[in-house]
């Protein structure tokens, strides 16, 4: 009587490893066909792109010809980057020297994220 209930166990074991396999085997072949795009690329947001003309305060750092956001954000960090105004302890924090103090608001120390709202309102869509 052991071996019979032995046997019996043994497969509901393989049966069981079984079902399991073929859930598994179903998953893998979701994730590859969720996997990788061919190659299209995403479209860039047409609001970023559209031209600015920053104010006074503003085109005193990154210049006073109409340009997209993006371009405006490069050629700020380009700024910061070329006269060491990013802290070296805190590197998620910019100090202002003379010419960016009147874009943060008077602030002497401004935190990366809340520079991008604190230049948005220096732009005026052209």
């Amino acid at each position: 009587m052991a071996t019979k209930k032995a046997a019996k166990r043994g497969g509901a074991k393989k049966g069981g490893a079984k079902r399991g396999g073929a859930k598994k085997a179903r998953g893998s072949a979701r994730k590859a066909s969720r996997g990788k795009r061919s190659g299209a690329k995403r479209a860039p947001n047409p609001a970023f792109m559209k031209p600015m003309q920053p104010d006074t305060a503003l085109s005193a750092v990154v210049g006073s010809n109409p340009m997209p956001r993006t371009e405006i954000t490069k050629k700020l960090w380009q700024y910061i980057k070329k006269n060491g105004a990013q802290d070296q302890k805190e590197r998620r924090m910019i100090n202002a020297d003379d010419k960016l103090r009147p874009v943060f608001g008077g602030k002497n120390k401004v935190s990366m994220f809340e520079m991008t709202k604190l230049v948005n309102k220096h732009l005026k869509p052209t």
